[in-house]
């Protein structure tokens, strides 16, 4: 990006893409903006999404449009207790063929470019697992052969916090995965009324296809080109750091109400988050606020509070707050290098 013409170009050309792929969910999602900003941001920075409410506040239908809105494959995958991994990944069945009996490979729902995992906390963590392999390495494994997934690769999950009998929490080692976990709230008054003055009029403006599988490649390409300087990547960094229990960064309620604080991958998900973020606002360059802006989205499954917060119903959006309150912008040791 070091021609000034071409950047602005580039720039200009990727917001007008994401301003109309979010135009085209609006049409059957009412509010809930929040959520879409956050859902493209992981799209265009090649990271998964997983998305918690109550049932009802339109966590499917904001998934499936976004899939009406791209010209990607799209597969869902409905989980329950007794789905299989098999029923996830594919499996080798029998086939009779002209020379006899041969083995081919069926894939199942995963080899799709976006997939909505639907309630995935209500498989078994056998089934959860086998979507490891396919959200870090874009493939899936079975019966010892490796098979690549095509790209653009996009998970998309829900599960419900509530009604948790017969469900299996996400183990951490998944839910690192995910580049963000976004919060669906209940919609206001304005949206409500908006609701049922679309949905019971009997006419429904459905989401209609407006970029590509290339385009959205030539974006995350794009995006892992913003610059980022030393000391606001370093601001990223002492933000993950101060989420480790005793550690050098950590704030007095991380020391006192955190059992373990983020990966690697939090400072990741955090830079190119980001980088995103300084795109849609016009620049070429991260800033700090770019960093705030995505830090709850991308620390909040990434933290695990011990017994104490939640015998005191402290929450990790709380503890991760209170990072970015304390954690200041500039490092003194970091400037006399």
């Amino acid at each position: 990006m070091a021609d000034p013409q071409q950047t602005e170009a580039l720039i200009a050309t990727f917001r007008a893409d994401h301003d109309r792929v979010k135009k085209e969910v609006q049409k059957a999602v009412v509010g809930h903006e929040e959520i879409i900003d956050g859902i493209l941001v992981c799209l265009f920075a090649g990271g998964h999404a997983l998305l918690e409410g109550v049932p009802g506040l339109g966590k499917t239908l904001l998934i499936r449009s976004l899939a009406q809105a791209l010209q990607l494959k799209f597969g869902r995958i409905q989980f329950t207790p007794d789905l299989m991994p098999a029923d996830v990944t594919g499996t080798t069945i029998v086939v009779e063929t002209p020379s006899g009996r041969d083995f081919q490979f069926r894939k199942g729902p995963l080899f799709a470019q976006i997939v909505l995992a639907d309630e995935i906390n209500r498989a078994t963590p056998k089934t959860q697992s086998a979507m490891l392999e396919a959200m870090q390495e874009r493939s899936v494994t079975v019966g010892g052969t490796t098979h690549q997934l095509d790209k653009p690769f996009f998970v998309m999950a829900t599960q419900n916090p509530i009604e948790q009998e017969g469900t299996y929490p996400l183990p951490e080692a998944q839910l690192d995965r995910f580049f963000f976990k976004l919060e669906v709230g209940y919609s206001t008054r304005a949206d409500l009324r908006e609701i049922l003055a679309r949905t019971t009029a009997g006419t429904i403006d459905e989401p209609q296809k407006v970029i590509d599988a290339e385009t959205i490649i030539r974006h995350q390409k794009l995006v892992r080109a913003v610059r980022i300087s030393d000391a606001v990547q370093d601001y990223a960094v002492r933000v993950v750091l101060a989420t480790h229990p005793r550690g050098q960064f950590a704030t007095p309620l991380v020391n006192q109400f955190l059992r373990f604080g983020a990966s690697p991958r939090a400072a990741q998900t955090m830079v190119l988050g980001a980088k995103v973020k300084a795109l849609l606002a016009g620049r070429a360059t991260v800033s700090v606020e770019d960093i705030k802006g995505v830090a709850l989205p991308a620390l909040r499954h990434r933290v695990l509070l011990n017994f104490e917060a939640e015998a005191e119903g402290r929450g990790a959006d709380e503890i991760v707050m209170n990072i970015l309150e304390t954690v200041p912008t500039a490092a003194a040791d970091f400037a006399t290098r």
